[in-house]
């Protein structure tokens, strides 16, 4: 299976930042040193993550990851990355739900230390659904895994969904409330909006990004229902499991106030586009896993909510997913990894489920 060249996710110096941790971490514990200090094969283009190992005579705590704000020099994937709200979600999450969130135990606000805001959180072992390849391509533990291992894999995940959308209580969350007009899930769809004419500016924009967001007025849900905490990168790939069995949710950068079904078009889609994906080179992949109608009663069954408008839904999540490989595309050409085509369009790797659902033809 061959794709376009991984993009860097980072333009960092290790060494340098190593250098910077210890001395931070000095102030805070007296003689302690970060050791060992990594960067994941899985690093994502967003914030960053460092892991470490505390060296200390009596450590309260020895294993460590640390989520760093992106280099706002580094032509950054997201306009914003707000560390605090991350750390206040984890808290929040971590009181009232008991979902497997890592313990967050440093906020560092000041961007001074490390040349960005952070913070850091204890480190979870287990292992986690690679996204290159695709969990979905041949030559991984979850490929690799019976059906039955997958099912159990599956419905423990679709059980985070349904366990941190009743648990959270809502006016504990209210700081998630994105601002702007009309209903929560107004605010999110315009800010997606923003978040697109941010993407484009100066550039050339996507006319297909552009026709998803008009169809989903057509397809506007008539009862949005009620918002609740969304995870907001709620995917697999942001979990890791202890053999089948969660055991650390991460990435909520992207959480906010919405409808439950946010969340769900997000698993069912992002799924899929690595199922898509696979097949166009071939392979089989897993099509009988993470199935939008498995996804939906099993949810279901858990939280006694009927999902609803999932053709919306699952649009949206392509949409978003569009307008954040529009702005990784052109963050490799910023650095000459790609050359910018003639139709902006191509280079959204899914153009063509996106198209589909746009015309109504995906799911039939």
């Amino acid at each position: 299976m061959t794709t376009a060249p991984r993009p860097r996710t980072t333009t960092r110096d290790l060494q340098e930042l190593t250098g910077r941790l210890t001395g931070w971490l000095g102030k805070r514990l007296p003689g302690a040193r970060a050791v060992n200090v990594t960067v994941p094969e899985s690093n994502g283009m967003s914030s960053e993550t460092l892991l470490f190992d505390i060296e200390h005579p009596e450590p309260p705590l020895h294993a460590c990851a640390l989520r760093l704000a992106a280099d706002p020099a580094a032509y950054t994937v997201f306009p914003v990355y707000d560390m605090p709200r991350q750390y206040r979600t984890m808290r929040l999450v971590a009181e009232h739900t008991d979902l497997p969130v890592p313990r967050v135990l440093w906020l560092e606000e000041d961007p001074g230390p490390l040349g960005a805001p952070f913070f850091v959180m204890e480190r979870i072992a287990g292992r986690v659904p690679p996204d290159v390849m695709p969990y979905t391509y041949e030559g991984n533990w979850l490929h690799a895994a019976s059906d039955e291992e997958r099912e159990l894999l599956e419905s423990a995940s679709i059980g985070l969904l349904a366990r941190l959308h009743d648990q959270v209580p809502v006016k504990e969350a209210d700081f998630m409330s994105l601002t702007g007009d009309g209903s929560l899930l107004r605010r999110h769809v315009e800010a997606q909006h923003a978040y697109y004419e941010w993407v484009v500016d100066g550039l050339s924009r996507s006319p297909l990004i552009e026709s998803a967001f008009a169809r989903l007025d057509d397809l506007w849900p008539r009862d949005e229902g009620e918002a609740v905490l969304n995870w907001g990168d709620a995917r697999i790939g942001n979990v890791i499991y202890d053999g089948f069995e969660p055991a650390a949710v991460l990435d909520w950068e992207m959480a906010a106030l919405a409808p439950r079904e946010v969340d769900l078009g997000w698993t069912v889609y992002l799924h899929r586009f690595f199922q898509d994906l696979t097949v166009s080179f071939g392979q089989a992949g897993l099509p009988d896993f993470l199935r939008r109608d498995r996804v939906e009663r099993r949810y279901a069954e858990l939280t006694g909510h009927t999902p609803r408008d999932m053709d919306f839904y699952t649009l949206y999540a392509a949409l978003r997913h569009a307008i954040v490989m529009l702005r990784v595309a052109y963050r490799q050409a910023h650095f000459g990894e790609v050359t910018v085509p003639r139709d902006p369009d191509t280079l959204i790797l899914h153009h063509g489920s996106l198209r589909a659902m746009v015309q109504g033809s995906y799911w039939s």
